[in-house]
């Protein structure tokens, strides 16, 4: 979940949803189709409904698809959700929570959900199934070491299946680990003195509005028709 970035900053450490960032390539290809064919090939008011559904789904997509992301640096954390931007020294920020949902929460009480960084119940099971088995592997390897016998098959305890997980690695889900690292960040640098200052909310306008333009423009079309 975490991607390159080119902004001005290049300490942030970016995080953002691979599969929330396809399903939004994918969607906004189904509607620029259907909607370019209707804007071509429709006739009496059809055009003109296609054109406002697109001005209204479009900006939709992007917004909880493409746009939703999380920055990270010393000082602060970034997030960048569908229709506000939150940028929070981590002085301010009393814990990161993890649920069915990720997200902050300030000392004054707030709470930012983390749309960049989606709860997978599915990557959850598949780490906790990771870590029973590297637990189960890791003990039939003490157990060889200690009789001074090779394990299961013949073959030397360590190298069997899972024993990759047992060396090194993370057992945990992709959205939990950078959750951690996230709150080891907050340990680290929530006493710094750059760390602190105030919370920022903007609400991003450059969205919002043209939902708002094709929401009435849609409403005027099917008001009249």
């Amino acid at each position: 979940m975490t991607t390159p970035h080119t902004d001005a900053d290049p300490q942030d450490r970016i995080h953002r949803s691979p599969a929330g960032i396809v399903g939004g390539v994918l969607l906004l290809a189904i509607v620029g189709w259907l909607g370019i064919d209707a804007l071509v090939t429709g006739d009496g008011r059809t055009p003109w409904l296609a054109l406002a559904g697109m001005i209204l789904v479009v900006p939709v997509i992007v917004a909880f698809t493409l746009r939703p992301a999380v920055y990270a640096n010393q000082d602060r954390l970034r997030i960048r959700n569908p229709f506000r931007i939150v940028v929070l020294p981590w002085g301010e920020i009393a814990t990161l929570r993890s649920g069915y949902s990720n997200e902050v929460l300030t000392t004054a009480g707030a709470k930012f959900q983390l749309w960049a960084i989606p709860v997978s119940l599915r990557a959850r099971k598949k780490a906790a199934r990771r870590e029973a088995r590297a637990t189960a592997e890791a003990g039939r390897t003490g157990d060889a070491q200690r009789g001074g016998r090779p394990g299961a098959f013949g073959r030397s305890a360590g190298f069997g299946l899972g024993g990759g997980t047992v060396q090194g690695g993370s057992t945990r889900a992709e959205s939990d680990q950078i959750m951690a690292d996230l709150r080891e960040l907050l340990e680290d640098q929530g006493r710094a003195e750059s760390a602190q200052g105030e919370i920022t909310v903007r609400w991003a306008y450059e969205v919002i509005a043209p939902v708002v333009a094709g929401a009435v423009l849609l409403a005027i079309l099917l008001a009249t028709g």
